[in-house]
């Protein structure tokens, strides 16, 4: 291969690079292993990607990133069986909270009991929504007829259109900000449906019983990541910054900065298993096509603050409230109750997302977390406000992710280049959960792409294979 980057000559060559070791890259690296020489490249520290745990003073163990799976999520269930992890319930007795303005409502269940009238918009707005969603196929949501037209518009301007009640409204957006961590505007609403709809409905990713947030994992989601990086052994290589991909007709040649010094690597195929804002921040040659450059400028990740707060004990359970909190005011504008089965420590978890995290970068620390544990305490009272321990996980300062949970297609980004969003790139393919047309956003999604483009490429190293032995 030639050699256009001035860098050393690569000194290894693999039937598959990987670049990015978590969920997808991980489940890729171990279905191709199995066949193939494989290196599975991480720019951090440690594996897992928007996946990690936190270890308290105490040490138990918490998800200070994605860690929920539910019913229609069956890789991510098989693979916790397959690495002995074992699964239990989001904790889900007792009563639900709403604060509309300074109004608390109690209730049990997915929808909250409001006035009549909002009430009665909220559920309108759902079922037209849902309605829309259904229409959508996921392999290909460019291709509704309603498309263009329903790609063109913000699901924020949706909202406004849809929702007769204010109270309805901001009812909505609370949702949207848990499922997207980021605004209504900042997404179309074709992009909104196709999300839905990847994940069965906007009902079952809101829902906690019989939804995508219904079960956790023992000793944290990250366990299973660490589980499959053990099994690569040699194969997963940390602290590799990729800097450069070079194609040529037979391959790929990779260059990745690792403790001050330059490595460079050939395959025959690669696979991106990272974000499209990580994806071109990698010098490329010869560049990918305009269109996927700017496409992928188009598809900005959603910014997310995760506090979680150690109490001695779950004292919210003992007035019988589940701990799930959903609030107009904010900050902080969903809670749920994050502690681990089999655990006395009550932990109270919530989220800071959209403008409010991303104005919230300025602030310092300590101010940030008194502005939470204000929330605790307006929520649950004043025994929020002492917290044995307090952490903070901001993904948007992640300098290998810049952003949680997912990348959002802003308007006309589906249907001017959504078709071949997927479609390898000479011997590059793409993997993780933004490249997933199954729960897109989730843990699942990064699985179902990995499996895709997996399969890829073992077709073709196969066939290869194939001619060169006759």
């Amino acid at each position: 291969m030639s050699n256009t980057f001035n860098s050393p000559q690569p000194l290894c060559h693999y039937d598959v690079v990987i670049v990015g070791a978590g969920f997808s890259g991980l489940h890729a690296a171990r279905i191709l292993a199995r066949k193939y020489s494989v290196l599975l490249l991480e720019a951090s520290a440690q594996v897992g990607g928007r996946v990690r745990n936190h270890q308290f003073a105490n040490g138990d163990v918490v998800d200070i990133g994605g860690q929920w799976i539910g019913p229609g999520q069956d890789r991510m269930y098989k693979l916790a069986q397959e690495t002995q992890r074992k699964i239990f319930p989001l904790y889900n007795r007792g009563d639900n909270l709403l604060f509309v303005g300074k109004r608390k409502i109690r209730y049990q269940g997915a929808i909250p009991k409001m006035n009549a009238l909002a009430l009665a918009d909220l559920g309108l707005m759902l079922r037209r929504f849902e309605r829309m969603a259904l229409q959508i196929d996921p392999q290909k949501p460019w291709a509704h007829p309603k498309a263009q037209k329903w790609d063109s518009q913000t699901l924020h301007s949706w909202i406004e259109s849809n929702g007769f009640t204010k109270t309805a409204r901001e009812v909505f957006k609370i949702g949207i900000g848990a499922v997207f961590a980021g605004e209504a505007r900042d997404m179309s609403l074709l992009h909104a449906l196709f999300y839905a709809a990847s994940g069965e409905s906007m009902e079952h990713l809101l829902s906690v019983s019989g939804g995508a947030q219904q079960d956790r994992v023992h000793g944290g989601t990250w366990s299973i990541c660490s589980a499959m990086a053990d099994e690569l052994g040699e194969g997963c290589t940390l602290n590799a910054v990729v800097r450069k991909i070079e194609q040529t007709e037979d391959g790929v040649s990779l260059c990745y900065e690792q403790e001050g010094a330059m490595i460079c690597v050939s395959a025959r195929k690669l696979i991106l298993a990272i974000a499209p804002n990580q994806i071109n921040r990698i010098q490329v040659s010869p560049p990918f096509p305009a269109w996927r450059d700017q496409l992928f400028q188009r598809m900005p990740t959603g910014s997310c603050i995760k506090y979680v707060a150690r109490y001695n004990q779950a004292f919210w359970r003992d007035e019988q409230l589940s701990g799930q909190i959903a609030s107009t005011q904010g900050p902080v504008h969903v809670v749920f109750d994050n502690g681990e089965k089999g655990k006395d420590a009550g932990l109270l978890m919530g989220f800071v997302d959209g403008d409010t995290a991303r104005t919230w970068d300025t602030k310092t620390a300590d101010w940030r977390k008194q502005q939470v544990l204000q929330c605790f305490v307006q929520y649950f009272g004043e025994k929020a406000a002492q917290p044995a321990e307090f952490v903070e996980k901001n993904w948007s300062a992640e300098p290998f992710i810049r952003g949680c949970y997912a990348a959002h297609m802003t308007p006309g980004a589906w249907t001017s280049g959504g078709e071949k969003l997927r479609k390898p790139e000479g011997h590059i393919h793409w993997a993780g959960t933004e490249m997933a047309t199954e729960w897109y956003g989730y843990m699942e999604g990064a699985l179902q792409a990995a499996e895709r483009a997996s399969a890829e490429v073992h077709s073709l190293l196969s066939r290869h294979l194939e001619r060169a032995i006759k």
